[in-house]
Protein backbone atom coordinates (compact mmCIF):
# COMPACT_ATOMS: atom_id res chain seq x y z
CA UNK A 1 0.00 0.00 0.00
CA UNK A 2 1.01 3.61 -0.60
CA UNK A 3 1.49 6.11 2.21
CA UNK A 4 1.69 9.85 1.51
CA UNK A 5 2.58 12.50 4.09
CA UNK A 6 1.69 16.17 3.63
CA UNK A 7 3.67 19.02 5.18
CA UNK A 8 4.38 22.72 4.84
CA UNK A 9 1.08 24.19 5.96
CA UNK A 10 0.73 27.10 8.32
CA UNK A 11 -0.52 30.65 8.70
CA UNK A 12 -0.04 33.03 5.79
CA UNK A 13 -1.28 36.56 5.14
CA UNK A 14 -3.57 37.34 2.21
CA UNK A 15 -1.39 37.81 -0.85
CA UNK A 16 1.39 35.73 0.65
CA UNK A 17 2.98 32.49 -0.48
CA UNK A 18 3.40 28.99 0.89
CA UNK A 19 4.79 25.73 -0.47
CA UNK A 20 3.29 22.39 0.46
CA UNK A 21 5.07 19.07 0.10
CA UNK A 22 3.77 15.53 -0.26
CA UNK A 23 6.28 12.76 0.30
CA UNK A 24 5.83 9.04 -0.22
CA UNK A 25 7.09 6.71 2.45
CA UNK A 26 8.09 4.37 -0.34
CA UNK A 27 8.33 4.72 -4.08
CA UNK A 28 5.88 6.74 -6.16
CA UNK A 29 5.40 5.00 -9.47
CA UNK A 30 6.44 7.22 -12.35
CA UNK A 31 3.34 6.20 -14.24
CA UNK A 32 0.93 7.65 -11.70
CA UNK A 33 -0.79 11.01 -11.62
CA UNK A 34 -0.58 13.09 -8.44
CA UNK A 35 -3.07 15.56 -7.07
CA UNK A 36 -3.68 18.05 -4.30
CA UNK A 37 -7.09 18.25 -2.66
CA UNK A 38 -8.46 20.55 0.00
CA UNK A 39 -11.38 20.47 2.38
CA UNK A 40 -12.75 23.44 4.28
CA UNK A 41 -15.13 23.09 7.25
CA UNK A 42 -18.61 22.16 6.09
CA UNK A 43 -17.51 21.60 2.50
CA UNK A 44 -16.69 18.60 0.34
CA UNK A 45 -13.15 17.67 -0.53
CA UNK A 46 -12.19 19.18 -3.88
CA UNK A 47 -9.32 18.65 -6.30
CA UNK A 48 -7.37 21.88 -6.75
CA UNK A 49 -4.32 20.80 -8.77
CA UNK A 50 -2.99 17.69 -10.48
CA UNK A 51 -0.02 16.57 -12.54
CA UNK A 52 0.24 13.54 -14.83
CA UNK A 53 3.14 11.15 -15.22
CA UNK A 54 4.10 13.10 -18.34
CA UNK A 55 4.04 16.47 -16.59
CA UNK A 56 0.69 17.76 -17.82
CA UNK A 57 -1.05 19.90 -15.19
CA UNK A 58 -4.63 20.81 -14.42
CA UNK A 59 -6.06 23.33 -11.96
CA UNK A 60 -9.40 24.24 -10.50
CA UNK A 61 -10.67 27.59 -11.75
CA UNK A 62 -10.49 28.99 -8.23
CA UNK A 63 -6.70 28.57 -8.04
CA UNK A 64 -5.66 28.89 -11.69
CA UNK A 65 -2.88 31.43 -12.09
CA UNK A 66 -2.06 31.38 -8.38
CA UNK A 67 -1.06 27.79 -7.58
CA UNK A 68 1.59 25.65 -9.26
CA UNK A 69 1.94 21.90 -8.90
CA UNK A 70 5.23 20.13 -9.60
CA UNK A 71 6.86 16.78 -8.92
CA UNK A 72 10.33 15.45 -8.25
CA UNK A 73 10.31 11.74 -9.01
CA UNK A 74 13.84 11.26 -7.69
CA UNK A 75 12.65 12.47 -4.28
CA UNK A 76 9.25 10.77 -4.49
CA UNK A 77 7.71 14.15 -3.74
CA UNK A 78 5.04 16.40 -5.19
CA UNK A 79 4.76 20.11 -4.36
CA UNK A 80 2.08 22.77 -4.38
CA UNK A 81 3.36 26.34 -4.62
CA UNK A 82 0.65 28.68 -3.37
CA UNK A 83 0.90 32.34 -4.34
CA UNK A 84 -1.44 35.30 -3.93
CA UNK A 85 -3.17 33.42 -1.14
CA UNK A 86 -6.78 34.29 -0.41
CA UNK A 87 -8.86 33.67 2.73
CA UNK A 88 -10.96 31.24 0.66
CA UNK A 89 -7.86 29.03 0.37
CA UNK A 90 -8.11 28.21 4.08
CA UNK A 91 -8.54 24.44 4.35
CA UNK A 92 -6.84 21.17 5.15
CA UNK A 93 -4.80 20.11 2.13
CA UNK A 94 -4.34 16.47 1.14
CA UNK A 95 -2.47 14.69 -1.62
CA UNK A 96 -3.17 11.43 -3.39
CA UNK A 97 -2.26 9.42 -6.48
CA UNK A 98 -4.20 7.68 -9.22
CA UNK A 99 -3.60 6.14 -12.66
CA UNK A 100 -4.55 9.30 -14.61
CA UNK A 101 -5.73 12.89 -14.21
CA UNK A 102 -9.25 11.73 -14.99
CA UNK A 103 -9.16 9.32 -12.07
CA UNK A 104 -8.01 12.11 -9.76
CA UNK A 105 -10.81 14.38 -10.95
CA UNK A 106 -13.44 11.73 -10.28
CA UNK A 107 -11.67 10.44 -7.16
CA UNK A 108 -11.62 6.93 -8.62
CA UNK A 109 -8.91 4.33 -8.08
CA UNK A 110 -6.99 6.45 -5.61
CA UNK A 111 -3.83 4.70 -4.49
CA UNK A 112 -3.65 5.90 -0.89
CA UNK A 113 -5.98 6.25 2.05
CA UNK A 114 -6.52 9.81 3.24
CA UNK A 115 -3.93 10.97 5.75
CA UNK A 116 -3.97 13.82 8.24
CA UNK A 117 -3.32 16.50 5.63
CA UNK A 118 -1.74 19.85 6.41
CA UNK A 119 -3.66 22.91 7.60
CA UNK A 120 -3.40 26.14 5.62
CA UNK A 121 -4.86 29.28 7.16
CA UNK A 122 -4.95 32.53 5.19
CA UNK A 123 -5.68 35.43 7.51
CA UNK A 124 -4.47 38.90 8.40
Amino acid sequence: QVQLVESGGGLVQPGGSLRLSCAASGRIFSGSAMGWYRQAPGKQRELVASISSGGSTSYADSVKGRFTISRDNAKNTVYLQMSSAEPEDTAVYYCNAAPTLLHLQSQRALFASWGQGTQVTVSS
